[in-house]
């Protein structure tokens, strides 16, 4: 597709569509109201978590769920007032919690997040970004090995993927991370994983190589598109329409407004995401880590630790809710009891989660209007991918990857 690409949204996804299609040729502006990789994807857990395949709607969770909210230490929050608009999206998100979905979700996700560190690696080659990845383990924290087990069906659905854990007992867990607690006993480490030593930096690094190849990035909102004829002509914004022969909306949760005047419905909700950094800090984790009991990950960065986590509906508009990082501080300090450091950030943000846990990627009916969001927690590790099987579709090459799974069409009709 020849001419001038508008790339919507300066995050992950629309700077690594930029880059990849700059590499094949074409024209392209990125737009976005704030700076490159300010957004969500700043505040992420850094991990480029290739075997994160698995979706959180699994077996089992309409039936656990309400306990999971009545446990004050379990890193899932609701702000009440909201549950009246949340109780849609929210019904059939649950309704995808059975094996027969959670598999075909996996199916789907596998080609996005499974060459994680390749496609990253690819994605920053010759760039100064390339310096911000690290090759490491993925190591999943557990109280001991009963705990690891209660997790079976999640790690088949890894292992099936290709990705089987090794798993070390009692005192062999502090021999490889010594600042975990003695209260962990078990560990399972699944390798070929890395991650980002400084997220918003790496993007900020990408955008900026994206401009020395040649691209641009404007400083503004759009909020319609001009679709004379039936195709984009240009995206409109307060500062007047830019013109355009193809565009892609790659703005996370701000993406369901600009679908709405698509004519597409997408069952799309935020998840409120979380992350503490504790600058300069010492004796935490030598690799990123998932602690089960508590559900976030611990990753250390260029700054000190990241601890990110906790999940909470609440909206877009509202503050962040001192329970959820009280809880993130709480655990913190019990997977990792000597952690020293200087001073704390906190920091809340907004995961793009689609009913259906698939992002969207692909083409609206004819419009030449591409889509790429919708990734929940893992817009890091597939964002590379995801750029480049955009790149691919709008240059007219064929992406190694059945593309079904993701179309925005699905929501054409109201339907999944």
């Amino acid at each position: 597709m020849a001419g001038h690409i508008v790339v919507i949204g300066a995050g992950i996804v629309g700077v690594s569509t930029g880059i990849w299609l700059r590499r094949f040729g074409a024209e392209v502006t990125i737009i976005d109201r704030g700076a490159p990789g300010q957004g969500t994807s700043y505040g992420n857990a850094g991990v480029l978590a290739a075997c994160s395949m698995v979706p959180v709607t699994a077996p089992g969770l309409v039936r656990k769920g309400p306990g999971y909210l009545m446990n004050p230490d379990f890193p899932l929050f609701l702000r009440w007032s909201y549950l009246p608009k949340l109780a849609p999206w929210l019904a059939r998100y649950l309704g995808h919690a059975n094996d027969a979905d959670t598999r075909r979700i996996a199916r789907g996700l596998s080609p996005i997040v499974g060459d994680s560190v390749a496609q990253h690696k690819a994605l920053t080659h010759g760039t100064g970004a390339e310096d911000w990845i690290s090759d490491s383990d993925y190591h999943f924290a557990y109280a001991d090995r009963a705990a690891f087990q209660a997790d079976a069906y999640t790690w088949a659905l890894r292992r099936e993927n290709g990705f089987e854990p090794v798993l070390r007992e009692g005192r062999a867990v502090q021999e490889l991370e010594p600042g975990l607690s003695p209260a962990i006993a078990c560990l399972a480490t699944v390798g070929a994983h890395g991650f980002i030593r400084d997220p918003g930096g790496y993007v900020a690094a990408l955008a900026k190589a994206f401009t020395a190849m040649g691209g641009r990035i404007r400083q503004a909102e759009v909020t319609d598109f001009d679709l004379s004829g039936g195709r984009i002509r240009a995206v409109q914004t307060p500062e007047g329409p830019i013109a355009c022969d193809a565009a892609i909306i790659a703005t996370g949760v701000w993406s369901k407004p600009l679908m709405r005047k698509l004519g597409i419905a997408v069952p799309l909700e935020t998840e409120r995401g979380y992350h503490i950094v504790f600058k300069g800090a010492e004796n935490g984790p030598r690799a990123p880590t998932m602690i089960a009991s508590g559900k976030f990950v611990a990753t250390p960065m260029a700054e000190g630790l990241r601890c990110a986590g906790v999940v909470e509906f609440g909206g877009l508009t509202a503050g962040p809710s001192p329970a959820p990082l009280a809880l993130l501080r709480k655990q913190a300090r019990a997977a990792y009891p000597g952690l020293t450091f200087l001073r704390e950030e906190e920091w809340m943000g907004h995961r793009p989660a689609p009913a259906d846990s698939l992002p969207l990627i692909g083409q609206i009916r004819d419009t030449g209007v591409f889509t790429g969001f919708g990734h929940h927690h893992i817009g890091l590790t597939g964002g590379p991918k995801t750029g480049r099987l955009i790149a691919e579709m709008l240059t007219g090459r064929t992406p190694n990857a059945d593309m079904a799974p993701y179309s925005p069409n699905r929501f054409a009709s109201g339907q999944e």
